[in-house]
């Protein structure tokens, strides 16, 4: 597993390079060029794909107005592939973060698997959090091919916690694009990998009618590991299959780890499960962790006002 990791991973001695001798378009420039490619994609064209003119568009990601951005993104991604290499030099080297973000959005457009070392390099390196993120919803539009790159940012111990956020996120985005590959991932010797596996499985759930997917759910709801549990937790929350979820939430009322038991009174409320109340204020009488009482105390107040507002509504 970790082969394209180590490769992509920078050390202190060798940092995320920043070039700063890039220059951006003016206002003026910007406007005239976008306006010349808006009329180009209006009519369907695809932009010349020479270096000069794909350098001028890269250089346009830059620009504060949004919408300008965009047309150079569109633009950039009807271009194709012959803009992958400049995209990557600047996802890597542009002193903007601006540039930088756009650029992995725009690999995104272009969706070019060949990329998804670049991707994987600015998710672990960047030092802009909103690259990083970028970075890993390019990935993401990759399905399976993602998948393994993305459970080895959560592996790696020299991951920060936003990255495992950012890779967590990328595996739930993938969801039905790479069913199998999320089925062996929620299978894994390893409790991190499991938990960012379970987290991703409710499109294959809700949307797939998935089963195989869903005998994983519930074993992970007795899984050894908390941290896999809690997923599973707000998992069904999720679902909103209240009748087939309520049983199993409030079994987990009783687990022994304190964030489980928050996440099941969470997903409990999330259902508007009414019918769980008087389990709730008996949980609530025996709970002796006070941030778990404060959780519970707010699905307790916030399933009261749903059952009477059914009550007012029926009468």
């Amino acid at each position: 597993m970790y082969s394209l990791l180590k490769s992509t991973t920078l050390t202190q001695d060798q940092p995320f390079s920043i070039n700063t001798d890039e220059s951006l378009l003016n206002e003026d420039e910007a406007a005239e060029l976008a306006d010349e490619l808006k009329a180009l994609l209006r009519r369907g064209d695809t932009p010349k794909a020479d270096a000069e003119q794909i350098q001028r568009m890269v250089s346009g990601l830059g620009d504060h107005r949004g919408l300008i951005r965009r047309t150079f993104a569109e633009s950039l991604g009807g271009v194709g592939k012959a803009a992958v290499p400049a995209l990557c030099v600047a996802l890597h080297k542009h002193s903007s973060a601006t540039v930088r973000r756009a650029a992995a959005k725009t690999l995104k457009l272009v969706g070019d698997p060949n990329t998804l070392p670049n991707l994987l390099e600015a998710l672990l390196n960047d030092p802009d959090p909103v690259v990083q993120g970028s970075a890993a919803g390019a990935m993401a539009i990759f399905g399976a091919d993602a998948v393994e790159l993305l459970l080895e940012v959560i592996m790696n111990p020299n991951s920060t916690a936003m990255q495992c956020g950012f890779a967590s996120w990328g595996l739930a985005f993938v969801g039905a694009q790479a069913p199998d590959a999320l089925r062996n991932a929620a299978q894994s010797d390893h409790a991190e990998i499991r938990a960012a596996a379970i987290a991703g499985l409710g499109e294959q759930i809700q949307a797939l009618g998935d089963t195989d997917a869903r005998e994983l759910l519930l074993g992970a709801l007795v899984d050894p590991a908390s941290d896999v549990r809690a997923e599973a937790t707000i998992l069904l929350g999720k679902l909103h299959e209240p009748s087939w979820a309520q049983p199993m939430l409030l079994a987990r009322l009783d687990d022994l780890h304190p964030q489980v038991r928050k996440n099941a009174a969470m997903s409990l409320m999330k259902l508007k499960a009414t019918g769980t109340l008087n389990e709730l204020l008996a949980r609530k009488s025996a709970e002796q962790d006070e941030s778990v009482n404060r959780i519970l105390q707010l699905a307790i107040d916030q399933l009261s006002s749903e059952d009477l507002k059914s009550h007012n509504d029926e009468s």
